[in-house]
């Protein structure tokens, strides 16, 4: 899902999960959680506002790359995770240039979790939005059978 406006781009994502709200979350915000769909890495933060965040795993760097850092927006447990980020420094050396924001949002549809993701305020000509159109369906794909199956999908990779 993709829109394009006068002056913003947004990429747009909605999960339905057979899951509960605690396990969804679990999986947006724990180290197994984020090991199991962010391709390894683990999300460190204190999830305060205006404090730092990174996801950190294995990569360019070795096992401690940081692949995407920034700062915490918005934090609502069970509800709402934003922040601001920026690709890690092994990607682009002018990382600290690039930021997009990122909103996942969580709302409970009958007996499961609707999982909203929307990836926009994008920096212009940022290098990183293919990659991810098509990251974001990897990785949610990835949290929704995390959290229904307990096994992580497979790339190849």
């Amino acid at each position: 899902n993709y829109i394009r406006g006068v002056d913003c781009v947004e990429l747009k994502y909605e999960f339905y999960i057979n899951a509960g709200l605690e396990e969804v979350w679990s999986a947006l915000i724990s180290p197994d959680g984020t090991r199991s769909s962010f391709f390894g890495s683990e999300l460190r933060s204190n999830f305060q506002p205006g404090q730092p965040f990174a996801y950190v795993g294995p990569g360019n760097d070795g096992q401690e790359t940081v692949h995407v850092y920034g700062h915490i927006l918005e934090f609502e447990p069970l509800s709402t995770l934003s922040y601001l980020e920026h690709p890690g420094p092994s990607y682009h050396a002018n990382h600290e240039e690039l930021q997009s924001r990122v909103s996942f949002q969580l709302e409970t549809v009958g007996e499961c979790t609707k999982l909203t993701l929307i990836n926009d305020q994008f920096t212009e000509n940022h290098p990183s939005f293919a990659n991810a159109q098509q990251s974001w369906w990897m990785i949610l794909s990835s949290i929704k059978s995390w959290v229904e199956t307990g096994k992580t999908l497979q790339f190849g990779w």
